[in-house]
């Protein structure tokens, strides 16, 4: 390909109110084009990374058993409500009317058409396993698209699915998608770490993400540097601290003037935060429920959800906390009547808390469960933060990164079966729902993650397996004959030899020619000029090294499958 013919044209400035570097290097490089907010055209140096980034998926999900379908865009929304999703996407969830008034949901996922295939073409024990996928558009109505192809409203994105008689069975398909999932980052010269994560919309017990650790992620990563342990923070726990002491003394009031917040509390009674009791209100499906947890620890509301069951959760307002009769800044569990209360696994960590005392400038000490009051429900609704205890080798001290998830796995079991009906016969011929997984991945957010990964002060560093080409090819005054000519035969030399070149044939400075090679940032540069041709060699330089090599016109061909190897082209290409 030359560079003159090339569609798309490169810029030096970075541009304006961009973040994010892998957004700015693909703008400048003119591999994406914003067509509007969260929605990118690929032009052609962009899909070329992806047909390769796609080429490696399928490789590896077909090397794992699976099979490949493709599935329709627009769905019928009564298939959405059986599973009750509809209101768990809410406002992300893109809907529309046909001409018959018929509501079609544009697929975010594939979840429930998948399922109601699986329903009609599955029904004894004999038919499964099974492991299927699709690379394919999705939209989803993202409120906040950020950061060029991170976070974006249309993506292509491989989703696959697993069908399973047995949680055994389900164990055995996770575990082969993580080995092929691992398998694919592992091509596309990603370094990625497996972590708990939970499941949010798409629901199912057991997740986990694949993250690429970065400064400039939107997800924060909790990770034990002795253990391994590592979750995303929504699902991340942690090792409490047990401040417990022998006995349990008399439940008392203390007035507390103009004493609203936990601080304040502290202040006044001279205890540590531990040895006190905060209680959160929040609003759950219209319903008013109290959130007990040790004050010096934070709620974490996605745990919450998971707990309530709930898709949508919202603290609540003075007004609704007005409306139920109770005072702001003195709420307690003690003594109160008609809420679900929800504590935290902290409250069983400590004893003779101080607490609300459900009435103005009135505070309880002494207090603790489950002696002075009672719990619908104790778990863990805590977060993690930085210095906790690590949950499994409790001596080491939780650290927290930011992270770009790249991809993601569940255990669904079998909650979309039950709810659309697809089941199989067992070996005595009871109807059982099939129990199911599911596996994600976006393409385009993983040729971001790559060149967010791989760059420096200068643009793009390719890995060597998704690099739109292999080699950029320089023509210094490549209006010249004698240099036109061997430029055209290195170029032919190469693409015999299995290489893609992208040939800047452009009549510009060699200043700029080179600037737009870093930018583009293919894994190997070679330079023809007539200085170098009369000592009959070729200027060879890796993108990711220092300095050029001067190497013969005869073994130039060699020399760069030779720096290709080292940077494991052929290895990795399958």
């Amino acid at each position: 390909m030359k560079i003159s013919e090339l569609l798309g044209k490169t810029h030096r400035d970075n541009p304006a109110e961009v973040e994010l570097d892998s957004h700015k290097l693909m703008l400048r490089s003119a591999m994406i084009y914003q067509v509007g907010a969260g929605i990118y055209g690929y032009l052609p140096l962009a899909w070329k990374s992806l047909r390769k980034i796609e080429e490696i998926i399928r490789q590896e999900m077909d090397s794992a058993g699976s099979q490949e379908l493709r599935l329709s865009i627009l769905q019928p929304k009564e298939l959405w409500d059986k599973t009750g999703r509809t209101d768990a996407f809410g406002d992300d969830l893109f809907t529309l009317t046909d001409r018959k008034g018929r509501t079609l949901v544009v697929a975010p996922t594939h979840e429930e058409e998948l399922t109601a295939i699986v329903k009609a073409h599955v029904s004894s024990y004999r038919d499964l396993p099974k492991i299927l996928y699709q690379i394919h558009t999705k939209f989803r109505d993202e409120p906040r698209s950020r950061g060029g192809l991170m976070r974006v409203r249309e993506f292509d994105m491989k989703d696959a699915y697993s069908l399973d008689v047995s949680n055994d069975g389900l164990d055995s398909s996770y575990k082969k998608m993580v080995q092929a999932y691992k398998a694919i980052y592992k091509r596309c010269g990603l370094q990625v770490i497996q972590v708990e994560a939970d499941s949010g919309a798409i629901g199912g017990k057991d997740s986990h993400e694949f993250v690429l650790l970065a400064d400039s992620g939107e997800d924060a990563i909790v990770i034990c540097e002795g253990c391994g342990y590592a979750a995303n923070i929504e699902k991340a726990r942690f090792s409490r601290v047990d401040y417990s002491t022998n006995g349990q003394s008399e439940l008392k009031e203390v007035n507390t003037p103009q004493i609203t917040t936990i601080n304040g509390l502290t202040s006044f009674l001279d205890i540590p935060t531990h040895k006190t009791i905060k209680t959160l209100c929040y609003v759950a499906r219209e319903e008013l429920i109290l959130v007990v947890i040790r004050g010096d620890l934070e709620v974490n509301e996605v745990k919450l959800k998971s707990v309530l069951g709930a898709s949508e959760i919202r603290l609540a307002s003075p007004k609704d906390i007005e409306k139920h009769g109770l005072s702001k800044g003195y709420i307690s569990p003690v003594g109160i009547n008609g809420f679900r209360v929800i504590a935290d696994e902290s409250l069983l960590l400590g004893n003779d808390f101080a607490a609300g005392g459900n009435k103005n400038e009135v505070h309880l000490i002494n207090v603790n469960y489950p002696r002075d009051f009672k719990a619908d429900d104790v778990s863990d609704v805590a977060q993690a933060t930085e210095g906790q205890g690590c949950i499994k080798c409790t001596d080491e001290k939780l650290k927290i990164k930011k992270g770009i998830e790249v991809g993601h796995v569940f255990k669904l079991g079998d909650s979309f079966s039950k709810s659309i009906g697809a089941t199989f016969a067992d070996e005595s011929g009871s109807l059982k729902p099939i129990i199911m997984g599911c596996y994600g991945i976006g393409l385009g957010r993983l040729l971001a993650a790559a060149i967010e990964q791989h760059n420096d002060e200068d643009g793009i560093k390719f890995p060597v397996a998704i690099a739109p080409y292999q080699v950029h090819l320089i023509a210094i005054d490549a209006g010249k004959p004698e240099i036109s000519e061997m430029a055209k035969q290195v170029q032919s030399d190469l693409e015999q030899a299995g290489l893609e070149v992208l040939y800047d044939d452009r009549n510009e400075s060699v200043g700029v020619k080179f600037k737009d090679a870093d930018l583009m940032g293919m894994p190997i540069r070679i330079v023809v000029s007539l200085r170098n041709l009369k000592d009959n060699v070729l200027e060879v330089k890796a993108r990711d090294s220092d300095q050029p090599e001067k190497v013969p016109c005869e073994s130039f061909v060699e020399k760069v499958k030779s720096l290709l190897t080292e940077r494991g082209f052929y290895d990795l290409k399958g």
